[in-house]
């Protein structure tokens, strides 16, 4: 499989791949990048091309704000811009799921043919969100080694006891600061966080949206989704990160929903 790299117009450092009609977007979540989606990358790939973009303030992409929901949106429109409507398949996992339905509103110009959501969590209190809020408010921290930053990203990604801090996947999350290290994430990404309400933007979605997530996933629970998706689905042995633990299992799933499986 070859895999390519670059930089989207508005400043996206994005991964792509596979072969195909069918394009599918892989959308991380908050404070990850897109090489979280590495362990899906070869089941999609076998029949369908693939984008795994970092977001914006994420990753190897532009740090240039502003950070909310519409931004990101803007941002994925450009990517599909000239994909056949209907033809592409948005997966998304956690905060990026959202943004997937708020994009496939069709208020973006392009109409996805689908939203399948893995690991969202719907409701948030207003303690949670103050707190969330408040960390947007900080500068990132600058620590004195690499190997600092790497175990503080994989924390913040919720990769930590899942992957290696020398992995390719850990390195991606780290960049260089003015002495030392820091987590290759802006902190002001966080603020976008209940503002709209997840379930809002998720109602959004024009297009038919799929709900799974980990059956070990505290963040949601099986009723909470399938208020939104009846048959929403849980997977097992799986937790928050579902598509990097189960990535097979999350797979047979998308593909259910394509029609596939």
């Amino acid at each position: 499989m070859t895999v390519t790299q670059f930089t989207s117009a508005r400043g996206l450092h994005v991964t792509a791949g596979g072969a195909g009609e069918r394009l599918v977007v892989l959308l991380h979540g908050l404070g990850a990048n897109g090489v979280v989606w590495n362990p899906l990358i070869p089941f999609v790939s076998r029949r369908h091309r693939f984008i795994a973009p970092d977001f914006r303030g994420h990753g190897r992409s532009v740090f240039a704000g502003p950070f909310g929901a519409g931004m990101h949106a803007a941002d994925l429109a450009e990517l599909i811009a000239d994909e056949a409507p209907g033809s592409v398949v948005l997966v998304g996992h956690s905060f990026g799921a959202t943004i997937g339905a708020l994009l496939a509103s069709g208020w973006y110009g392009p109409k996805p043919g689908r939203v399948i959501a893995v690991g969202v969590k719907i409701h948030w209190s207003d303690e949670e969100t103050a707190r969330v809020q408040g960390f947007a408010a900080k500068p990132g921290r600058v620590l004195a080694t690499h190997g600092e930053a790497a175990e503080r990203y994989l924390k913040f990604s919720g990769l930590s006891g899942l992957a290696d801090p020398h992995s390719a996947e850990a390195m991606a999350g780290v960049m260089l600061a003015e002495n030392g290290f820091r987590v290759a994430v802006d902190n002001r990404v966080y603020a976008a966080v209940g503002r709209p309400p997840i379930e809002t933007l998720l109602r959004l979605s024009a297009a038919p949206l799929h709900l799974a997530a980990g059956a070990q996933d505290a963040m949601v629970t099986l009723d909470q989704m399938r208020a939104l998706d009846p048959n929403a689905v849980a997977i097992a042995d799986a937790g928050h990160n579902a598509h990097w633990e189960k990535p097979e299992a999350v797979w047979r799933f998308v593909e259910r929903c394509m029609g596939e499986g």
